[in-house]
This record gives structure tokens, sequence and C-alpha cells, in this order.
């Protein structure tokens, strides 16, 4: 494996563009690595590592700013991390109950455009028109 990277060239390995890598170091989520006096910029592995890390993570349904605050607690105790993660996991059950609560009223609202015996006014779209009395 490659020992340092230019920008771009970590970029390719990380399956990103550079803009995204120079997003993360304004976001404090990588290192920028020195400018030498001549040349590019190189990005140890460290920095390739860094980035998967981010992905996946995001990948996973974290923002940046979880991610963030996950990076900072990478030496904590685990117990700061399961708070996190715990966290997450209510967030992401809440979604799937929403989620499911949204399968189920968009099925009857298909049913009943199917069952629909006057094609000029559509169920859908009337549940969708803010109801006038209010």
């Amino acid at each position: 494996m490659n020992e340092n990277y230019t920008i771009g060239q970590l970029a390719k390995a990380a399956g990103v563009n550079v803009e995204t890598i120079r997003y993360y170091e304004r976001r404090g989520l990588i290192r920028q690595p020195p400018k030498p006096a001549e040349g590019y910029r190189t990005y140890p592995n460290a920095t390739l590592a860094g980035i998967l890390f981010i992905k996946r993570a995001q990948e996973l349904g974290f923002t940046l700013e979880e991610i963030n605050n996950l990076l900072s607690l990478g030496e904590s105790h685990c117990s700061e991390v399961q708070e996190l993660a715990e966290a997450k996991l209510a967030s992401v059950r809440e979604k799937i109950n929403d989620l499911h609560r949204l399968e189920q009223v968009l099925e009857e609202l298909v049913t009943q455009c199917r069952t629909n015996p006057d094609n000029a006014a559509c169920p859908i779209v009337e549940s969708l028109q803010p109801d006038p009395r209010q």
C-alpha cells in the first residue's frame, strides 16, 4: 500500500472527489498536511483510513457532526461511544416507525384511487389539499 498520497491520489483511493477532501479538512474531520517548500502536500495512509471511516459511518446514517464526535471519542471509553450509537439507534427506529406509518397511508390512498369510480376526483390529490375550514 502507498505510504503517501497527493490529494488527487487520495481522492481516487478513497472513492471521493478532491473537493470532498477539502471539505473534510475545513470541517476538521481530517488534518491537512503541511505544504512542503517545493512540491505537493502528501497525505499518509492514516488519512485514507480516516476518509474510509467517514464514508462508512455516513453509510450507516451518521451525520458529519456525529462522525466528528465519534472521531473525537476514538480514544475514549467505549461507554461514551455506546451512548452516541444508542442515540443513533433510537433515531433510526423512530424513522422506521414513521416510514411504516407513511407506507400504510400510501397503501390506503392507492387502494382508494384504484377503487375510485369518479376519475375526475383523485383521492390522493384530495388528501393533500388543505381543509378550507381550518
